[in-house]
């Protein structure tokens, strides 16, 4: 089959949705790979890496003309243009973006949103949210450790001895337990606060205190479980405590990191303007929700603000900062979903709807849009 992988043109994106690595065991199955020049040169993988493992160096117009495009981010209107009717595009494709979907719809495009694979342990290979999710909540940290003007770890000198930074993480999922271990490493003080119970003990394994606020209704319980491995909104009545305890913690912080996401709807708020204001001059706030609105109140998405002496991170795309690492995890999750609708030496992509994974992940099909 032929097989497209076009330059990503999104702002300050700089992932490939295709890596050498995984193009030469794409060839090796007998497809054949158009890779749209300067496509990978941003994740540290230039055009002759392309073609030394087989791959064909074009341009654009010829990587959005093939059978399947394999992308990052959801292809612009013009990118559209570029692409053939009843081919097909596997990237991150925004689910919840239903103006999206029919665009791709109404360019007679079978697509398939990779964010969308249920979290089961067969999609784990996979799923793109955690892969990226764990690179984001690494950059987290040293974008912090960058920004704060002082040591992480506890240091003893000559001149006396130097405190270890107070770290409060917000939100444990897997970008928050990276930005646990990765804190721990630098020799911070950890505490981290999650709805959900169940990571309580994850939390302390990796050698952080867990910022625990007790559920007073069964309501409140089944909320706090989550479902499919999301968390789920909280009733108002816990939420109101456990601001109160967080705010605590926030005033102490010397950086805060924030993780917390819902699929589908803002991100909630967890650091108020109140919050940041009792915060200590110098401080540090990371908002890994910035690009759904951000988890703190005075976030800016895509800027680096300061506040009441808090100087607040919004990067909406943090994984595109670590872009070797990123492509290379990206571009392994595409290659095992492949696995499931592009068998060895296949001519087409199949779509066999008996599949849970492949089921959940398509997004438009014969010019219709399949998510409801």
């Amino acid at each position: 089959m032929l097989i497209g992988v076009p330059l990503e043109t999104a702002a300050a994106e700089t992932r490939v949705a295709v890596t050498p690595e995984t193009a030469k065991k794409l060839k090796a199955q007998g497809h054949q790979l158009f890779v749209q020049s300067g496509a990978g040169i941003n994740a540290a993988a230039p055009d002759a890496a392309y073609a030394a493992v087989g791959a064909e160096v074009v341009d654009a117009k010829a990587a959005f003309g093939c059978d399947l495009v394999l992308k990052v981010r959801p292809p612009a209107v013009e990118e559209l243009a570029l692409m053939k009717r009843g081919a097909t595009v596997v990237g991150m494709l925004n689910p919840f973006d239903r103006e999206g979907l029919e665009r791709l719809a109404a360019a007679g495009l079978t697509a398939f949103a990779l964010e969308a694979a249920p979290r089961t342990t067969r999609a784990q290979s996979m799923d793109v949210l955690s892969s990226q999710a764990n690179i984001a909540g690494y950059k987290a940290v040293i974008l912090a450790a960058d920004r704060y003007q002082k040591f992480f770890p506890m240091l003893m000198t000559a001149a006396g001895t130097v405190k270890a930074a107070r770290v409060v993480i917000l939100g444990v999922g897997v970008a928050g337990l990276q930005a646990i271990a990765t804190a721990k490493r630098l020799g911070a003080v950890i505490e981290a606060s999650d709805v959900r119970p169940s990571v309580k003990e994850q939390v302390e394994s990796l050698g952080a205190k867990f910022i625990d606020v007790p559920y007073e209704t069964a309501e409140e319980k089944e909320a706090a479980e989550g479902v499919g491995g999301y968390a789920r909104p909280m009733p108002e009545s816990w939420l109101s405590r456990q601001r109160a305890e967080v705010a605590k913690r926030v005033a102490l912080a010397d950086v805060v990191i924030s993780t917390a996401l819902i699929p589908g709807r803002p991100a909630p708020k967890l650091v108020s303007a109140e919050m940041v204001q009792s915060m200590k001059p110098g401080s540090v706030v990371v908002d890994l929700a910035a690009a759904n609105g951000g988890n703190c109140a005075l976030t800016v998405p895509g800027q680096i603000v300061q506040a009441h002496g808090v100087t607040i991170v919004g990067e909406t795309n943090l994984p595109a900062l670590v872009a070797a690492d990123a492509s290379a995890l990206y571009a392994r999750n595409v290659l095992d979903f492949l696995k499931l609708v592009l068998p060895k030496d296949a001519a087409s992509v199949n779509v066999p709807m008996d599949d849970d994974i492949v089921a959940a992940c398509l997004m438009t099909q014969d010019s219709q849009v399949k998510r409801s």
